[in-house]
């Protein structure tokens, strides 16, 4: 990706890089310089060191996106990863704003001059584009921030860039890519090239594993934070619906979007949702003044990060699932969790194994969800599209209409199909209101909420998923379980958090419980980080290696076959 391209072109030139990307991939080695990746200093290093070391005046904030920029030409660009979409032209001059405010003796909080990425679906009122990864969308950029941009920067957080990701966050074809984009082409994990780097938020979770900003973020509709988290060994929070605005977010259905963030440690991951949490409604978007539980919304904290706790884990109540689509699909991820298992217990944690949700058959054989979001996405895209200017496309089927006139960049991997499907309007508004009604029923009362109450469990936990798979752009994304359509289907929140490194691929476990419950996922997440500190920093190898791998401790449970098909929606 070129410096042209970050920095701003005309359509012509935009067009014909998608087409190039469309049509080579990026090449599977790193060059000499991603492998000696300048500004070792940034590795692991935390937003509260990072502070810490502006505070004293070792650091500034430009001196900082200076190196992180150094980072990304190596191992982004010249390395390959292609987890950075486009740099922000301005972050400089941004940085030198906030350290002339230091100066001054005004600091804004703990984000003042971190450098951030955002996900390339999440607009932002600058010279960056939002194209939510298609060539559709390319023109002039949003005319305004969205509300989590502007709550960034109000806490003094430079916006570097914009992350690659699943083009139109997954939701334009059921044989999709992970990772794949018509601007961006495709995104690696940063541990093994040539495998996948989860979507849809996959350039968040790549670029933030790979040490390339301080944090990123991410959207979710069911799984696409926690997904590259687990892939590419990160902690993402997916948070309750409504707790971070969507207005001025590429959406798909604003019954399951959410905002949230990226980090390599839960630390910094609360502080970033500190930084964008709704805690008054949001004009632009109802679900800030809502719950998605139908009770009351409660008290929104302050700062996340006061409740971290390194001995998070002792005296809590857990409830380890396990069932079909949640564990027995790999004996990998199975010896992880049995790993993660022990470690809870042996920190304090009472872990109620082999727990069921009780309406899981009722879950795997439901409609609900997809028709939520089929008949969602029509209306909700219009709604933001009315808001655009100077972009190609003002509906649906102006979109479809675009792909089918540039198939050689826009369709050459997979098809449009969801878009279709959903431009057909198939369900009626009965239709919709009863799946709505199942939806939230499904995952919320009759699922996450009576595990919760029929064991006394503080929240329950499961793998978040497999270790990550071999791309495939010709046969598309080989997912072989989940443990986010509950919480997606209800609204609630998850934490993911790594949990082991199988052949030095990262698997990651989840935190779950009910609406709102952000505060106790964050001292359960960071008492796990702490008693298992599982994450590995990314070796950027091309493949994995042919060396043998020692059996996976702990037993395999197997809960129905390993291939039972999985959700139609389990990445978006």
């Amino acid at each position: 990706m070129s410096d042209e391209r970050s920095n701003g072109m005309d359509r012509g030139r935009f067009l014909k890089l998608g087409a190039a990307a469309a049509a080579a991939p990026a090449a599977l080695s790193l060059t000499r310089a991603a492998k000696a990746a300048p500004a070792p200093q940034l590795e692991e290093a935390t937003i509260a060191q990072l502070q810490a070391q502006m505070t004293t005046g070792g650091l500034t904030s430009l001196s900082l996106v200076q190196m992180y920029l150094t980072r990304i030409d190596a191992i982004d660009r010249r390395g390959g990863l292609n987890s950075v979409l486009a740099l922000n032209p301005d972050a400089q001059d941004i940085a030198k704003q906030l350290d002339a405010e230091r100066k001054a003796g005004h600091v804004r909080g703990p984000l003042h001059g971190i450098p951030v990425m955002v996900k390339a679906n999440i607009d932002t009122a600058d010279k960056l584009q939002t194209t939510a990864g298609s060539l559709a969308l390319v023109g002039q950029p949003a005319p305004q921030d969205s509300t989590v941009a502007k709550k960034l920067r109000d806490a003094g957080a430079v916006i570097l860039g914009k992350t690659n990701l699943s083009e139109w966050a997954n939701f334009r074809s059921f044989s999709s890519t992970s990772g794949w984009s018509g601007v961006g082409g495709l995104c690696h994990n940063p541990y093994a090239l040539d495998r996948n780097a989860g979507g849809s938020s996959s350039g968040s979770g790549a670029s933030t594993s790979a040490n390339l900003c301080a944090a990123g973020l991410g959207t979710e509709t069911d799984g696409s934070i926690v997904n590259p988290a687990n892939n590419d060994g990160v902690v993402g929070i997916k948070p309750t619906v409504g707790l971070t605005s969507r207005a001025g977010v590429v959406p798909i259905s604003h019954t399951q979007d959410t905002v949230g963030p990226h980090a390599r440690t839960v630390a910094d991951a609360a502080a970033i949702l500190s930084a964008i949490a709704s805690r008054t409604a949001d004009p632009r978007d109802d679900a800030t003044a809502t719950s998605p539980n139908g009770k009351p919304r409660p008290s929104i904290p302050a700062d996340y990060t006061q409740f971290l706790d390194p001995n998070g884990l002792s005296g809590a109540k857990i409830g380890a699932l396990r069932g079909p689509v949640l564990t027995g699909y790999s004996k990998y991820t199975d010896g992880v969790y049995q790993d993660a298992i022990d470690a809870m217990s042996a920190a304090g944690a009472t872990v109620t194994d082999d727990v069921a949700l009780p309406d899981m058959d009722e879950i795997l054989a439901s409609s609900a969800e997809i028709i939520v979001l089929i008949y969602e996405f029509k209306r909700d895209l219009k709604k933001y599209l009315d808001g655009r200017t100077g972009v190609p496309i003002k509906t649906l089927a102006d979109a479809i209409a675009f792909n089918n006139a540039h198939a050689d960049t826009e369709l050459k991997f997979f098809g449009q199909e969801i878009f279709e499907l959903a431009e057909s309007d198939p369900f009626s508004d009965a239709d919709y209101a009863q799946a709505l009604a199942d939806d939230r029923r499904l995952g919320g009362q009759d699922g996450i909420d009576a595990a919760l109450a029929a064991g006394g469990f503080d929240a329950l936990v499961a793998p978040t998923g497999s270790p990550a798979w071999t791309t495939d752009l010709i046969n598309g994304d080989h997912f072989l379980g989940a443990s986010s359509f509950p919480s997606a289907m209800a609204g609630y929140p998850i934490i993911n958090v790594p949990a082991g490194s199988p052949f030095g691929v990262p698997v990651g476990i989840s935190f779950i419980a009910g609406a709102f419950s952000e505060p106790l996922l964050i001292k359960l997440a960071s008492g796990f980080e702490a008693v298992t500190k599982a994450r590995r920093v990314p070796q950027f190898q091309a493949t994995l290696p042919d060396a043998g791998n020692p059996a996976p401790k702990g037993s395999s449970k197997r809960h129905g076959l390993p291939n039972r098909k999985l959700p139609a929606v389990a990445n978006l």
